[in-house]
């Protein structure tokens, strides 16, 4: 197996020009898929478009037991106007840091994610295995994610999935969904001396933009997201300043909670806008949400070594992921965006991520897979309540199996006699249909 050295991968992923608009992510996902297959394992390309590649790489996977998915994406955003005093594709370290476009969002959380997985396989046997997803075309609303998911019906099923986009390994357990719409109108266009003659399709946007600044949700606060928020970012009509435009055009964007339903806000935004203005929905991804008492949060919880009480947690973030499309897909799977990028540094120029918080995520990420609460090999000596029994329960693992066998005689399962209720000898009658022996409790 080979030692890889996470930094020295980083910037080798960094050295990949991925921007997209085009993407290209064919070379980017060859050479990650070659180095999995190196240290055993199975690797798929999806084929997203012309050049462009997903890759799916899977390792001690068991029909039994779901994975983990780790998740991450190969492209970029543009460079920007502004100018950069680094390479953008080079690499550079200094100061701590790993300069060029995508070393926080996301490269550096996808060399951490691909180099914890082969150390935890070198180390150990990740309960349920490991599932890698990397995909094409994350950066214009999780357009490659949406194709695969839709076209590939090979990925299984999950205990839990990490999105590794820059976090600076905070974990977050949500963010807000996105509803982007193109308003447009179309009118007749004239010399500017005769207008008359005209319908001037800028009137038309200037009317509803001001109508959508009005626009209210009606909705009450999500508890974990907060309330929806509205923007419109572009505007554009005309071709000339001597001739009345006879088309122009605005966007929508509506960062969403599960308070709110995508399909009843377009209805209600056509009813608002009226007859004048034609909608179009550009990106329609829900909310990510996951409840921070999932044992699978508590398990992630305790592999960055954070305080849950803290002041900062429940932590959510303002920006759309993949997990949008991963959750939906797994149906409702706990969902955890945690990665060594500075989230402030996303698409920035000089984009730069610290070197020391990737060094730090591939311990998180190789601790998630090996040693969590849920499968990890250690087992307590008497089960003390209920919470400790359901958390057994719910990860029926080759381990936990044997747990359950090794449970000799009688079994008083708290430490108080006359506390087992009928719920527990429910719960304990599964640990022994699991272990397939028979037992029974007493009080």
């Amino acid at each position: 197996m080979n030692t890889i050295d996470v930094i020295r991968l980083t910037r080798k992923l960094i050295s990949f020009n991925t921007v997209n608009p085009p993407g290209d992510e064919m070379g980017i996902a060859k050479y990650v898929g070659r180095l999995l297959v190196e240290n055993g394992f199975d690797v798929k390309y999806p084929i997203y478009k012309k050049n462009r590649l997903h890759l799916i790489a899977e390792k001690g996977l068991d029909p039994t037991v779901a994975p983990i998915v780790f998740s991450g994406h190969f492209d970029t955003v543009p460079l920007g106007a502004g100018k950069w005093t680094v390479d953008p594709f080079g690499g550079e370290v200094s100061d701590g840091k790993i300069f060029g476009r995508g070393s926080s969002d996301m490269k550096a959380g996808l060399a951490a994610m691909i180099c914890a997985a082969i150390q935890a396989f070198n180390e150990g046997k990740p309960s349920g295995g490991v599932r890698l997803i990397s995909t094409a075309d994350e950066e214009t609303g999780c357009l490659g994610a949406k194709q695969l998911t839709e076209n590939d019906n090979q990925l299984g099923s999950a205990k839990g999935i990490i999105i590794a986009e820059p976090t600076a390994n905070i974990p977050a357990i949500g963010h807000k969904g996105g509803l982007y719409m193109r308003v447009s109108a179309s009118g007749v266009t004239v010399h500017s001396s005769m207008p008359e003659l005209g319908d001037n399709a800028i009137y038309k946007v200037a009317r509803a933009v001001l109508k959508v600044k009005e626009f209210r949700f009606e909705t009450e606060k999500d508890a974990l997201l907060g309330f929806p928020t509205l923007n419109v970012g572009t505007i554009r009509g005309g071709m000339n300043l001597n001739s009345v435009p006879d088309y122009a055009e605005f966007t929508i964007d509506i960062r969403s909670t599960t308070k709110v339903i995508h399909a009843d806000l377009l209805d209600r935004l056509k009813s608002t806008l009226g007859y004048e203005v034609k909608i179009e929905k550009l990106v329609d991804l829900s909310p990510v949400s996951t409840k921070e008492e999932e044992p699978f949060v508590q398990w992630v919880y305790d592999a960055c070594k954070v305080d849950p009480a803290g002041k900062e947690f429940p932590k959510t973030l303002p920006f759309l992921t993949d997990g949008v499309v991963l959750q939906n897909y797994y149906e409702a799977a706990p969902t955890v965006i945690l990665g060594p990028g500075q989230p402030e540094m996303a698409h920035q120029t000089n984009e730069y991520c610290y070197v020391e918080k990737l060094k730090e995520a591939v311990k998180i990420y190789k601790n998630i897979m090996l040693n969590g609460k849920i499968g990890m090999n250690k087992f307590p000596e008497i089960i003390a309540n209920e919470e400790q029994l359901e958390e057994l329960l719910s990860r029926p693992t080759p381990e936990t199996v044997e747990y359950f066998k090794k449970l000799d005689g009688d079994i008083i399962f708290l430490g108080i006699a006359g506390k087992i209720g009928p719920s527990l000898a429910e719960m304990a009658s599964r640990a022994w249909q699991i272990a397939g022996v028979e037992k029974r409790i007493i009080g």
